[in-house]
């Protein structure tokens, strides 16, 4: 008999592992990071061949993660790009400064 998996445990979200982000559980692979190179035009097998170690249904459970949560997991991308942006910024201030 085979075993089923119960896809709602596929994401976890813990406070203590990537920010609380949400991630494929077992892993320390964040919806965003998929859904980064799915936006970059990878398809679901693309992306689990890249990582190696995540499985077809553990891409499409974290991209159903996300079309389900869009709006909020977008923000969180919007703040995480600014916050790069700025930090850079900084970096470089620093850099002609010296």
């Amino acid at each position: 008999m085979t075993t089923l998996v119960n896809i709602g445990s596929l994401i976890i979200q813990t406070p203590d592992v990537r920010r609380g982000y949400p991630r494929i559980a077992g892993t320390g692979v964040t919806v965003q990071r998929v859904v980064g190179w799915y936006k970059l035009g990878l398809a679901p097998e693309e992306i689990a061949d890249r990582f190696g170690h995540l499985s077809l249904a553990q891409v499409h459970a974290a991209l159903a993660y996300y079309h389900a949560n869009q709006f909020a997991l977008e923000k969180i991308m919007l703040e995480e790009e600014a916050n790069a942006d700025r930090l850079e910024s900084e970096h470089l201030s620093t850099q002609n400064n010296s």
